[in-house]
């Protein structure tokens, strides 16, 4: 590591170019702890093959015309861009964007990797007043009509919180050099240094993030980088707000390093709660993401963190107790740029 001078005076070091690292074998899919809706969604896309094999034969072979790549990532057929759902962090079958006759669910404002959760949670919360309702409407006054009363409410409820999680709202990214921005929507729970960072290489400085379930869930990048490496590791799922769930947690490493000099590596890390038991990240290493660019997501309540290089001349922007927006929300800012 070299050092260089700003015309701040202020010195800052130039970390060396780091070469993407192999894909982590546990990451098979861009959503590693499974879950009964990705099974369902599983389910529901061999039927659509099946049905589209059949009935639509010219759709499947104009979409195998345009298909680009030689190698299928997947364990089944790959016969439009949504096969692809799930195996997006892996190398093979893709299409370019104009081909891609799906394009239109990214502009949406829901977060598109949980939309099968969002219909599926919402339809358990949103279907039983719709029946309820038509029998109360009219039912002679008393307990059961009370309590049936507060089941439609509560239902309704929860259901309206389901959608508000799943909310994805564009953001004005900050376009200002030297700054790093929020990776996540939550709470600054934790800052702290740390003397040496392996994945740094140096001093550095943590940020924890406490994620509520009023928060939105997607994770961004944090400055202009290319991803290096993934490393997840299975864990258990503590309350995010104890210190404990940072290392006990079952949680996903995203090693990041800046495009441009001094090229600081950094690591986001996704950690799943006592309510969010699924991190969902569809990148892989060699990836570009520019600075506020969506990367994955943590469904329901969870904690993120960034470690990122302690310099001289940085200023930790956030503090303690902020309430902060990815991709919005300046957390830290080096001066020597």
């Amino acid at each position: 590591m070299s050092n260089t001078e700003s015309e701040t005076g202020v010195s800052s070091p130039v970390y060396p170019l780091l070469n993407p690292e192999p894909m982590d074998p546990q990451l098979t899919t861009i959503q590693p702890g499974g879950g009964v809706v990705i099974k369902l969604e599983m389910l529901w896309g061999k039927w659509r093959r099946t049905w589209l094999k059949i009935f639509r034969r010219g759709y499947v072979k104009r979409m195998q015309e345009l298909r680009k790549g030689s190698v299928n990532p997947c364990p089944h057929d790959v016969l439009d861009p949504r096969d692809l759902k799930f195996y997006q962090n892996q190398e093979g079958y893709y299409w370019e964007e104009q081909d891609d006759p799906f394009t239109s669910r990214d502009r949406i404002p829901f977060a598109r990797v949980g939309l099968a959760e969002l219909i599926v949670f919402s339809a358990c919360c949103f279907i039983p007043p719709l029946i309820l309702i038509p029998f109360l409407i009219g039912a002679s006054p008393g307990f059961w009509m009370v309590l049936g009363w507060l089941v439609v409410i509560g239902s309704l409820v929860k259901g309206g919180l389901i959608v508000w999680f799943f909310r994805d709202p564009e953001r004005p990214i900050p376009s200002e050099p030297g700054l790093v921005i929020s990776p996540a929507d939550g709470k600054v729970v934790l800052i702290e240094e740390i003397e040496h960072d392996d994945q740094i290489g140096g001093p550095a400085v943590l940020i924890g993030i406490f994620l509520s379930i009023f928060n939105v869930h997607m994770n961004r990048s944090p400055i202009e980088a290319r991803v290096i490496g993934l490393k997840y590791k299975p864990g258990k799922c503590l309350n995010a707000l104890r210190p404990e769930s940072a290392k006990e947690n079952e949680q996903l490493a995203v090693k990041i390093q800046q495009l441009d000099a001094p090229h600081r590596p950094m690591v986001v890390r996704q950690i799943t709660g006592a309510i969010a038991r699924r991190i969902v990240c569809w990148v892989k290493p060699g990836d570009l993401l520019a600075r506020g660019e969506r990367f994955g997501m943590i469904k329901l309540g969870s904690r993120t963190e960034l470690v990122l290089p302690r310099e001289e001349g940085m200023e930790i922007v956030t503090q303690l107790g902020q309430h902060i927006k990815a991709g919005k929300s300046v957390l830290v800012r080096y001066k020597s740029e």
